[in-house]
This record gives C-alpha cells, structure tokens and sequence, in this order.
C-alpha cells in the first residue's frame, strides 16, 4: 500500500502556500473525490478546506462534486506536479 493510501481521509498536510490541506496525492480515481467528499461531511458549513490531488481526473472529479452537492469551489490551479483546490463547505452540510 502507498504512503497516499496508508493516510487516513482527513490527513493533513501543508500545501504549497503554507496552509493546512487535505493530501489526496498520489491517489487515482475515485479515491480523491471520495476522501474529499467524505472530508467535506464532517466540516463545518462555512469552513474552507484546501484539498492537494495529482489524479488527472481530479479537476473534473472535485467541481463535479462542488456543484452537486452546493459547495463553492473557489481555488484550482496546478500546483506542485497536481492541482490545490480551495473549497468552501456549504452551509448546513
């Protein structure tokens, strides 16, 4: 099992900007929108959550997810080899 898949879904790491992010590198799809998903469920409706992933499907995967479930997806860019998502949790989740 990779280091990617031995951390648990909420493990966070610092993102490039010196922030706390969830890590989902290393990991194909789903397994990305999956953990952020999960991670996403258990915060707070207001908080905002970086969320670092290198599957190529993962821009696809995370706004996909950001639109049905109401979250705003306010960050994606490349960063470091991937992409650093910013996603602020929708109220009431």
């Amino acid at each position: 099992m990779s280091d990617a898949q031995d951390r648990g879904p909420t493990a966070p790491v610092k993102d490039g900007e010196g922030e706390s992010a969830l890590d989902l590198r290393g990991l194909k799809c789903p397994l990305p929108v999956l953990r952020a998903r999960k991670a996403l469920s258990q915060a707070c409706g207001g908080a905002e959550i970086a969320i670092l992933a290198d599957d190529p499907l993962a821009p696809i995967d995370i706004a996909h997810l950001c639109r049905t479930e109401g979250h705003a997806l306010t960050i994606s860019e490349l960063a470091g080899g991937g992409w650093r998502f910013h996603i602020l949790v929708a109220e009431g989740s």
